[in-house]
Formats: C-alpha cells, structure tokens, sequence
C-alpha cells in the first residue's frame, strides 16, 4: 500500500494582507519544499483570523485559488488551506484541497469560534468530508472543530484527520493535547498546522503545530518560529495497529442532527 508523504508549514501571518502572504508563502516554498503529497498551510492563510470577509473574502475566481493551483502544479502535490469564502451570497470559513487542475474538496467549519464572534458573519457547514488522496481516506477539519470529539469520530471511513488552525498561544496546551487524544481516540494520523505571530487583534499565537501517529507519539512538532513539519504515513503500520488493537469495533454510535 502507499505511503503519504506530508509536509506542512507554520507560517507568521500578516494581518489581512494577501499578497504580502502569498508572496511570503512563495518565498518559504522555494527556500525549502520538501517533497510531498500533500502540502498543508494554516487556517485563513491569506488573511490571518479576520472577522471582516466582507472585506477580504475570496471566491473560486480569486488570486488565492490561482496561487495554490499553481503551487500545486510547481511542486506536484496537493494543497490544503482555509481561506474567508465568498459562495451564494454568504460567507463561510473553507478548507480547500487543490491539485494543478484546480479544487478536489472543500469543507466549511462546522463549530465557528462563538468568542470571536464568528457565528455571526459565517456561515457553518454541516457536511463532513472525507477526501481521497493516494488510497488515503483524509477527514478535513477546521480549529475550533478540534473541541468537539463527535465530529471527528472515526466511524471506520477515514485514516487521518487533517486540522489547520489559528489557535491562540494562550490556550496551546489544549490545543496540544486534544490533537494527541483525538490520534488515540480514533486509531488514524493527526496533521495539526497552526500559526506564529501575533495578529491584527494583538493576539499572540506561538504555533504548536504537530504530526501524531495512531498510537498517540508526536513524530514531528514545531514551536514558536515558522518552520516546516514532514512525516511519511505507512498504511500496512496504521493497518497493523487498528488489527491488533481493534478498539474502534467497540465504539460508541452516534446520530448527528443539524
């Protein structure tokens, strides 16, 4: 079976300012690209945490969609990111995957961030999804949806959870820890990108972003600076330990409404 070859990359974000962030992202791939699959980059990585997409919100016309189509055909890989969407008139927090010829998935955050007020100027999404890369079942998920376990419970159709955030420094250990329970919890691999630096809002973010294996062990993790993150996930080992350790055949059902 294949193996998936992973990097991701925690950026400094600038604060609503595309083109500078495009331009820096461009800059750290060509600095250093190691070679992948899958390439995956922060929640709002074009704008920073923003509750202004009236303002700065894409669409599937948008330079941000152009630069990732054409990332993805430069590096070969598939490139994974959310961005402020504008689609039908509203707007929603979107996790988008694209390959040269364009979008292969997007997921709308499920749990918007009520603190910041998020509710109120995004749409949610209510529709989980599962994207296929390489014979790799990747379940999309979004930050704050990282709180809310049944969301993410692994009802045998997935093999890695993929979370890219914004998630403050003042709250990092759970951010942390919850990526480690949800590996175990759900026997798959845990992608967690995170950012650096502090934002429009002088809220200060110090990363944290991790890669986890089915049993729980960090295999990579990087704090405080931007910097890259890379694993190759084995199907035959995360197969081995779902064998051995059938846990998920005795799991709790649960019917989501809404």
């Amino acid at each position: 079976m294949s193996d998936l070859r992973i990097a991701s990359l925690q950026a400094n974000l600038v604060w609503e300012d595309s083109a500078s962030n495009l331009q820096r992202l461009t800059h750290l791939m060509d600095k250093h690209h190691p070679e992948c699959d899958l390439l995956v980059l922060p929640e709002m990585f074009s704008t920073g945490f923003s509750m202004r997409p009236q303002l700065f919100a894409t669409t599937e016309s948008g330079p941000e969609l152009e630069w990732m189509r054409a990332q993805a055909a430069k590096w070969n890989c598939e490139i994974a990111g959310s961005l402020m969407f504008e689609h039908g008139g509203v707007y929603v927090n979107r996790l988008l995957v694209v390959n040269a010829a364009g979008i292969v998935a997007r997921y709308d955050k499920k749990h918007l961030f009520s603190m910041a007020g998020e509710h109120e100027l995004y749409q949610a999404g209510n529709q989980r999804v599962v994207h296929e890369l390489k014979g790799w079942r990747i379940n999309l998920q979004i930050c704050y949806d990282l709180r809310f376990p049944v969301w993410a419970r692994n009802r045998g159709d997935y093999d890695l959870l993929l979370y890219v955030a914004n998630w403050p420094s003042r709250r990092v250990y759970a951010w942390k820890q919850l990526l480690v329970a949800r590996a175990i919890e759900n026997q798959c691999y845990v992608v967690g990108v995170n950012r650096v630096g502090t934002d429009g809002n002088d809220i200060p973010h110090n990363g944290g972003s991790r890669i986890i294996d089915p049993m729980g062990e960090v295999l990579a993790e990087i704090d405080e600076e931007e910097g890259w993150l890379t694993a190759v996930f084995s199907k035959n080992y995360l197969n081995e330990i779902r064998e051995k350790l059938p846990f998920l055949q005795d799991r709790d059902d649960f019917n989501l409404i809404g």
